[in-house]
């Protein structure tokens, strides 16, 4: 058993196993990759030919670092031949190998979220549709939802349910829409992300030898993650796995939370139904977090009728209380975490990269950054826009993916005007309507004479065949040349390093750098060696292939040291020293959208424990009492999900550091605005700070400059700050000029425009 060494009695009971179905409960931060890095090691260690294990995760990174993993305990010539990746990247591969069967040409396009929805506004535009009305997200997200449940545009159209919500919701042509995109893509031999299930569905379901074919070879099968499997891997995973049952997987039901994405926790929780001879392994020794930690969040989850039932628990120190902060406005949440961050990272000897910042919405990153960028703090958004969506880099891949597929008609509108060659938008338009009237593609519109628009000849067409000609000699390249070689020709050829280079301002350097990386990755690629053909070159459509699948976790190399910023989704699988897990306000985390059914309302409980069980030694809970939410300020109690932790592991609010105040959860609405004594004067509304002097202390020093009759002081007005004016009403501060006593503020009010006020007549309330 010396492939199980290192593993503790539970892990070892489940990397152990074999035969038959399995599934492996595994608690937050209890080693499971640890379990089925072992298992896949064992299994080969037993005889088992690497070739018939299929492991699927969520991220190519997880695949990466697993196999990389197993390589170091069977090595490296067996870990590769692994079938190993997420989801889409494995059955790409496999379509790739039977393509024809469904009238797919083999080096099919794989179009990203932006291409999709292209192609989705372009459909409503031909339909003469209002695409206000019929918003191309929103459309997406409808036909998304569709071929995840295995919908295909005929169904949809057929099904009265279907098509009575989309008549409620005043969108009835859906269906059309559907149709529509479906056909643009097979015209342009492109799938989408969701095609790459829905086409592996309907070869297992429509070609029984294919079916068998893959269910004899895959012996073995793995599931990452299972709790955030949809239908359409549901069913792959059912139909691959039947003819043997070997199938293991690993997940935890109390970490679910993409239903958004049609992921459905009903695909674990009803596990040992579908394989009713199945072993149940429970991981539940938590090795992250501190004992504070791990036991808060079990009393969260523990509120959630749908599970299956465990009992976390650590071997770890007891760990410092769960710290909860109450913030009179979101910019003063904002200024504490900073301070916050500072303070710990100068008493803990923390790096940056030790703090992580959750939120339940994007929106909300914004008071934080301000502060982060006052103290200088360096910071990374995750999930802002990635390295592969950025134009200069969207601009070469089309060239790329145009040369490699010349129907994929998305690519081909980017760049035959890019740079600019003389081929305007009527030129482009009348193509369009000649490739819808002969329903082919743009290059067959270009490539066959007869298709030839009648209203398009001379030094327009010149211009296209022109473009077609250079597109061609680089196709000549696609087999012999490696993914660099054509890539860095393409590059040069077109013009667009050229044309990048010309452009010198920040911007401009900033993009040519870009591209410069990118062909630096892709000689990097080329020179990687496939072990099972050594003497095979890495071309183009390979490159293409890996680059259409990676993720936003692929593309992040957490090297650098910056405070991580991110929504809970997005750090689910991440782990931090130090995390501030903000904004937790009823109607914002639970979402007011996440209220309407005790499903929706366990799934937000969910994301609270996977929020919480991303801190290693330190959690900090904050919310605001006033916050601004589609322009209008609104007054917010606390979130359910704080009153539901044990208060013993809580250190609770108090109004001052000198004065402390108990906190009641029942009575957080109404302790700030308790009647004051006769006599006395009014306190700021919450969240209004009226400006002025205030008295000096350690967290708010006094400019020595300021002789009292100046209202602003430091840590009140600033750029970016938003007041309020008693005539011109709210405005934003745009910047500050001189010194005190005679500071100018040039101010924007949208219902007055531009002004330049003097502070120390002005009267502004900050807000």
């Amino acid at each position: 058993m010396e492939m199980l060494e290192g593993l503790n009695e539970a892990q070892k009971a489940a990397a152990g196993h074999i035969e038959g179905p399995m599934m492996v409960v595994a608690g937050a931060g209890s080693g499971k990759t640890r379990v089925l890095t072992h298992r896949i090691a064992h299994l080969i260690d037993q005889g088992v030919d690497p070739f018939s294990i299929l492991a699927l995760t969520f991220t190519n990174k997880a695949a990466k670092e697993m196999k990389a993993r197993i390589g170091k305990i069977v090595g490296d010539a067996e870990a590769r031949n692994i079938w190993m990746g997420t989801f889409h990247s494995v059955f790409a591969r496999i379509l790739r190998i039977e393509s024809e069967r469904i009238n797919y040409p083999s080096n099919f396009t794989i179009y990203d979220t932006q291409d999709s929805r292209s192609v989705i506004k372009d459909v409503i535009k031909g339909l003469g549709l209002d695409d206000k009305l019929y918003k191309p997200n929103s459309v997406h997200g409808r036909i998304s939802g569709a071929k995840n449940n295995l919908i295909a545009p005929q169904d949809y159209a057929a099904n009265p349910d279907i098509m009575g919500e989309d008549q409620q919701a005043g969108r009835p042509r859906i269906a059309e829409i559907y149709a529509g995109y479906n056909n643009r893509l097979q015209r342009s031999g492109a799938m989408d992300f969701d095609d790459l299930l829905f086409k592996t569905n309907i070869l297992l379901r429509d070609f029984p030898d294919l079916l068998h074919k893959y269910q004899q070879k895959f012996a073995f099968l793995l599931v990452d993650e299972y709790q955030d499997t949809n239908f359409a891997q549901y069913l792959i995973i059912r139909q691959l796995g039947a003819a043997r049952e070997n199938v293991c997987v690993v997940g935890d039901d109390a970490q679910s939370i993409y239903s958004f994405r049609g992921a459905n926790i009903q695909n674990i929780l009803n596990f040992q139904r579908d394989y009713p001879d199945c072993t149940v392994f429970k991981l539940e020794q938590n090795y992250r977090s501190t004992k504070t930690i791990v036991e808060a969040a079990n009393t969260i989850i523990a509120k959630n009728q749908d599970q299956i039932q465990k009992e976390v628990w650590t071997g770890n120190d007891e760990g410092e209380k769960i710290q909860v902060h109450r913030a009179l406005s979101d910019n003063d949440e904002g200024a504490h975490i900073a301070d916050a961050i500072m303070t710990t990272r100068s008493r803990e000897r923390a790096t940056h990269k030790d703090f992580a910042i959750l939120y339940r919405t994007n929106a909300q990153s914004r008071a934080f950054e301000e502060q982060l960028r006052k103290r200088n703090i360096p910071y990374r958004i995750y999930g802002g826009l990635s390295f592969y969506q950025r134009k200069e880099i969207k601009d070469l891949i089309a060239y790329f993916r145009l040369v490699a597929n010349p129907a994929d008609d998305e690519s081909l509108k980017r760049v035959v005007n890019y740079p600019a060659r003389g081929i305007g938008k009527t030129t482009l338009d009348r193509m369009t309507v000649a490739s819808a009237h002969h329903d082919c593609s743009l290059w067959d519109v270009l490539r066959e004479p007869f298709r030839q628009p009648s209203d398009l000849k001379g030094r327009a067409w010149a211009k296209l065949q022109d473009f077609a000609t250079m597109m061609e000699g680089f196709a000549t390249k696609l087999e012999t040349a490696t993914a660099f070689d054509l890539g860095h020709h393409i590059a040069q050829h077109t013009g667009l390093l050229r044309e990048l280079h010309k452009d010198k301002t920040p911007e401009g350097v900033a993009r040519y750098e870009n591209v410069e990386e990118l062909l630096a990755g892709m000689k990097e690629f080329s020179e990687e060696v496939d072990p099972a053909n050594p003497e095979a070159i890495r071309t183009m459509a390979d490159f293409l292939v890996d680059v259409a699948l990676l993720t936003d976790a692929d593309q992040d190399d957490g090297d650098d040291d910056k405070v991580s910023m991110m929504t809970i989704h997005a750090a689910k699988g991440l782990e931090f020293p130090y995390v501030y897990v903000v904004g937790l306000e009823e109607n914002l985390f639970p979402s007011q959208m996440a209220l309407n059914t005790r499903e929706e309302l366990e799934e937000e409980r969910r994301l609270f424990y996977v929020a919480l069980t991303r801190a290693e030694k330190k959690a900090t809970l904050s919310y605001a009492l006033t916050r601004y939410r589609w322009g209008q300020l609104i007054q917010n109690e606390p979130s359910r999900f704080i009153e539901e932790i044990d208060e013993r592991y809580l250190l609770l609010p108090t109004v001052s550091a000198k004065r402390p105040e108990p906190f009641d959860f029942n009575n957080a609405r109404t302790s700030f605005y308790k009647p004051m004594p006769s006599g006395a004067s009014a306190p700021p509304k919450p969240g209004m700070k009226k400006v002025g002097r205030r008295p000096a202390t350690e967290d708010s020093p006094q400019s020595e400059a300021s002789s009292g009759t100046v209202p602003a002081q430091a840590g009140n007005i600033a750029p970016g700050v938003e007041v309020k004016h008693a005539r011109f009403g709210k405005g934003k501060v745009l910047k500050l000029e001189g010194e005190a006593p005679n500071i100018k503020a040039t101010v924007f009010f949208p219902s007055a425009g531009q002004k330049q006020l003097l502070l120390k007549f002005a009267k502004l309330e900050v807000l």
